[in-house]
């Protein structure tokens, strides 16, 4: 293979690597198990599997090697405690981190960077989320607190 042919390929895993950092800094800064270092790899790996991939003429079967493995790997973050369950969103953002990755091997660079870029912002809408669950609940509470003002004692 000429050597700016394998050159474009690094460029694309270095391009794939920087979205998968990027995805990654939020869970990062948020404490979360998967940060930087592995959303970069997830996606730089995705990105290098689906380019062996396409030159061994094998496109199909590592794409489906890739949604399984990283499928495994995202139930390894996922953790049951008793009702709750923690992780799905770190899984779930490795998963779509290796999707990513994939899309810059078939240079779909516009489609990766914007998806990054979506997936950023789904994972910063939890404190917003957050904050219109609190303001729904102060509302719901008001509204009970007050219907039980208004209900005659012998009801209560």
């Amino acid at each position: 293979m000429p050597i700016d042919d394998q050159l474009a390929i690094v460029g694309r895993l270095a391009f794939a690597a920087a979205l998968g950092a990027f995805i990654g800094l939020e869970r990062e800064l948020r404490g979360y198990p998967a940060g930087v270092r592995t959303v970069a790899l997830v996606a730089m790996g995705a990105a290098l599997f689906t380019e062996v991939g396409e030159l061994l003429g094998e496109e199909n079967r590592v794409a489906a090697g890739i949604v399984t493995g990283i499928g495994f790997l995202g139930a390894g973050v996922i953790l049951r405690e008793g009702y709750t369950i923690r992780g799905i969103t770190t899984a779930a953002t490795i998963w779509a981190a290796a999707a990513i990755g994939m899309a810059v091997a078939r240079e779909l660079h516009l489609v990766a960077g914007l998806g990054a870029v979506l997936v950023f912002i789904l994972l910063e809408a939890r404190p917003v989320v957050r904050r219109l669950d609190d303001l729904a609940r102060g509302r719901l509470r008001e509204t009970i607190a007050h219907e039980d003002q208004e209900r005659p004692e012998n009801d209560r």
